[in-house]
């Protein structure tokens, strides 16, 4: 199991890395618009398996595609984007929480999960747009929260955070995840080549206290992601939301954190303007 997972994330490392760092900001779009299409499948696929997905997944790739070329064409600007990624950013602060405690996880149906992928997907577009380190700084919050999470559970995790969605995880490693976050944050703001990413800007104009917070707060943003989905593929009876990245299961599998923090993350960009 170990050998496929390594070659699947080689393969996307080999693909994502040209298009994030070498290619026009249009590559990365289209990239990560098809992959979140593919997301758009599964998740329909979790919810009901009779219907066809493919509606959904075909959606979400024509609306992404009239947005990227409005965006590149000059016909819109990042702040026309803002209604969705707040409407997003509702949804995982206001209701997520709830739903994971009553164990609902299927509510809003496709459409609900059409529009939050296609917010996480702009939300990654437009960070490309503010810069690469940008992007990579955003993304590399919820891998290294997963990480520390990871490693802090099973060296010193007791207290289950959520023993009937995902028994593996724990408090332990959650607040180790995010102390992770916030430390390497510090580093991270006062790196001159990272000015622009959100760490950098938040402790300039909020100072380290409020950025720790809303660092600290992402991370829990990124939990409730995950969490989410692994209620939906409970729900639905399955162990992977798909069989597309050997090794890792499906695409939801692998952006299922960021599907809460990266709209987020651009709507505090946003504000720091």
């Amino acid at each position: 199991m170990l050998l496929p997972r390594i070659l699947t994330a080689l393969v996307l490392l080999a693909l994502a890395i040209p298009a994030i760092f070498f290619a026009p900001v249009w590559v990365w779009g289209l990239f990560s618009l098809s992959f979140l299409a593919v997301g758009a499948w599964e998740w329909s696929r979790l919810l009901d398996p009779a219907r066809s997905s493919r509606s959904v997944a075909l959606g979400l790739l024509g609306v992404g595609l009239c947005l990227l070329v409005a965006r590149e064409s000059g016909w819109m600007s990042a702040l026309h984007g803002a209604p969705l990624l707040a409407l997003a950013a509702f949804f995982w602060v206001g209701f997520a929480g709830a739903r994971l405690r009553h164990h609902q996880s299927r509510g809003g149906g496709a459409a609900l999960a059409a529009i939050l992928l296609l917010a996480c997907w702009l939300a990654l577009y437009e960070l490309r747009r503010l810069g690469p380190e940008v992007l990579i700084t955003a993304m590399a919050i919820v891998w290294i929260a997963d990480v520390g999470a990871y490693f802090a559970g099973k060296a010193f995790g007791r207290r289950k955070l959520a023993p009937s969605i995902s028994p593996g995880k724990s408090w332990e490693g959650a607040v180790a995840g995010a102390v992770l976050v916030i430390f390497l944050g510090v580093g991270a703001a006062l790196h001159d080549g990272l000015a622009a990413a959100l760490p950098a800007r938040m402790y300039s104009e909020w100072g380290p206290f409020i950025a720790s917070m809303v660092l600290g707060g992402l991370v829990a943003l990124s939990i409730v992601g995950d969490l989410h989905e692994s209620l939906l593929k409970r729900q639905a009876g399955v162990k992977d939301s798909g069989r597309l990245l050997p090794g890792h299961g499906g695409v939801l599998d692998r952006i299922d954190a960021l599907l809460p923090t990266m709209p987020v993350i651009l709507l505090l960009h946003l504000m720091l303007r």
